[in-house]
């Protein structure tokens, strides 16, 4: 921390003071890059005019994607970080811009060697036994030598940063905030505040500069993630890291992207891409700090079957509130609940609150009405996230960064598995994890999107709590016991009556379902000759009832009984997982609660046998 003391803060006010007294050096700069972007803003121009803005979309997208690599690092990251941006870029352009790649010259070793010296105030010898005779892998901001600690012989990876880039880098975003202050000002169809955008972005970018923050980031990060045994996040030798050298432990693997590499060590691609998703998951919607560049260099998988994370300079971090809005969001999309879907905008913060979203809902309604006709199985991500995108472009939409890179994190994991297997669908490998959550999490806005999922205009859908346990199952995290016991609670809360009122209602079904049901399966069971005599020889059974009405109820008996048998089937389930619940089941309420449904079971079955004695 002592190195990184006078790492650089980016600062608009700052970078505009330094570089608006170099007005030479911003003139030439200005001139490369608006030569290299005016011939293309130019081709724009008359596309536009002859009326092939669309016809040539997907040109224009690649031509741009390769005038930011020869503009150089600023150029690349910006590019990178347009691609997440659905609200800014039409599809083709998000497309290009996301195969964008560090690919840069690397600089000399001997400035590399010099820099490690200068920083660490240690001589190169003193601290490694060897170090690669050139770098292993070079990138926008550094490059990664390979070498040995003298003191301890560990193998480790030492990133060193590029000569002059914070210069090259400030100067660029100094011109940059110039170009965005025009367009807020002139640029009627962009909605976007342009000028925070570049401000956000900016600010992610200075503080990969900063190594300290890089290596803080990966502690942080095996803390809360590398708990599972299938993660691994390497550790950070602090003694010989500071603001421009970090030297973490040496991950042997092969990149995900590498698929015969990785089977002929006889592991398999969509086993590493699940542990990516589920991991992923956590990161996103349980701690909210997730890493924001997960592209296939930064994913190994190392010879004993785990998934190692690498550079942890781009991170992010989601909201709390934001977290739980996205598992209601997705509840919501199940319920094709349209209308709560578009006010989940305000709670994600991608529409101030003034804003109409009454034309929204038609085209999320046009647009998933045809998604959802697949199941969840056949549901492409990157489908869903470019018609999401196409939506967000046409309204007033300003997705904030995170939930862009979550976008673009799980969308690179799905490309990932598409190379293993062309069916891999990132929704379906998401799904139980959503579905535990919803089951299992005490959350009071989970608990409502729950029951907002189980309960539809007062009626019980048993068939989407068969689903949702099933899915949920599929979680190894899963626990029977947490998914009944919260549910318990909600129902007994003293603000709980009106949902008291619709499970006492179903209780009663539920119960009268498994009554009649045993009767109908001890007559089923009678001899024939003893049905006719005890029932007269009457040919409908021994129940006044239509056979759809007889069925249903068989139906909803037999359902209930999956239901148990799946809760059963949970490794984590036990007898002595309902002690608690027996425990809750002893407050008074819970006893009031049963003696209504009691009431209830046996109102219908007295009704039943009166019919019974009518008809006789």
């Amino acid at each position: 921390l002592g190195r990184a003391v006078d790492a650089s803060i980016y600062s608009p006010e700052l970078i505009a003071r330094k570089h608006g007294s170099q007005p030479f050096k911003a003139l030439r700069r200005s001139l490369e890059i608006l030569g290299a972007l005016g011939g293309f803003a130019l081709k724009l121009g008359i596309d536009q005019k002859q009326g092939n803005l669309e016809k040539n979309m997907k040109k224009r997208a690649g031509e741009l994607r390769r005038i930011f690599t020869r503009l150089g690092p600023t150029f690349v990251k910006l590019g990178q970080g347009l691609s997440t941006r659905p609200d800014l870029c039409p599809p083709d352009y998000l497309e290009e811009l996301a195969e964008l790649q560090d690919a840069l010259p690397t600089f000399p070793d001997a400035e590399a060697f010099a820099c490690i010296e200068r920083d660490l105030d240690l001589s190169l010898e003193s601290i490694f036994s060897s170090v690669s005779p050139e770098p292993i892998a070079a990138a926008s901001l550094g490059q990664v030598y390979k070498a040995q600690l003298r003191y301890s012989g560990q193998v480790v990876a030492v990133k060193v940063q590029r000569p002059g880039i914070e210069e090259a880098i400030g100067l660029d975003f100094y011109l940059i905030r110039g170009v965005g202050k025009l367009i807020n000002k002139y640029v009627d169809f962009i909605t976007t505040d342009v000028l925070t955008l570049i401000d956000e972005f900016a600010c992610r970018v200075y503080q990969e500069l900063n190594y300290v923050q890089e290596a803080q980031n990966a502690r942080r990060f095996k803390k809360l993630y590398a708990d599972k045994a299938d993660v691994l996040v390497p550790d950070i030798f602090w003694d010989y890291t500071s603001r421009k050298v970090l030297t973490m432990e040496w991950v042997e693997g092969t990149k995900l992207n590498e698929q015969l590499a990785i089977e002929s060590q006889g592991l398999k691609v969509l086993d590493l891409v699940n542990t990516g998703i589920q991991c992923s998951l956590r990161q996103l919607l349980e701690y909210g700090f997730f890493h924001a560049d997960p592209h296939p260099g930064n994913l190994l998988a190392t010879p004993d079957g785990k998934l190692a994370f690498l550079d942890f300079g781009m991170m992010s971090e989601t909201p709390e509130e934001a977290r739980f809005a996205i598992i209601g969001h997705v509840v919501h999309l199940v319920n094709r609940d349209y209308e709560a879907m578009a006010r989940d905008y305000y709670a994600l913060k991608f529409l101030s609150p003034d804003v109409d979203v009454t034309p929204i809902v038609p085209a999320l309604r046009d647009f998933f009405d045809d998604a959802l006709n697949y199941t969840v199985s056949e549901l492409n991500f990157k489908t869903l996230v470019d018609g999401l995108g196409a939506v967000f472009y046409q309204y007033p939409f300003n997705v904030p960064a995170y939930y862009a890179l979550i976008l673009r994190s799980l969308t690179v994991l799905e490309g990932l598995a598409l190379y293993a297997d062309p069916n891999f669908k990132v929704l379906a490998a998401s799904y139980p994890y959503f579905a535990k959550r919803l089951l299992t999490d005490p959350n009071p806005y989970l608990r409502d999107a729950l029951i907002e999922l189980l309960f539809k205009d007062g009626k019980f859908r048993w068939n989407r709590l068969e689903n949702l346990l099933q899915q949920g199952s599929k979680d190894r995290d899963f626990s029977a016991k947490d998914a009944l016991q919260p549910v318990l609670k909600l129902l007994l809360d003293p603000n709980g009556e009106e949902l008291r009122l619709l499970v006492i209602k179903e209780a009663v079904r539920v119960s009268e379902a498994i009554a009649l049901g045993t009767v109908v399966d001890t007559y089923n069971s009678l001899p024939e000759f003893l049905r006719s005599l005890v029932f007269n020889g009457n040919g409908n059974g021994p129940l006044t009832m239509s056979t759809t009405e007889l069925q249903s109820t068989l139906e909803l008996r037999d359902q209930v009984s999956r239901i148990w048998g799946l809760l059963q089937s949970s490794e984590s389930f036990d007898p002595a997982i309902l002690q608690p619940i027996l425990q809750v089941l002893q407050q008074p309420e819970a006893r009031r609660l049963g003696g209504r449904v009691a009431g209830g079971v046996g109102q219908r079955l007295a009704a039943r046998f009166l019919q019974q004695l009518l008809r006789a």
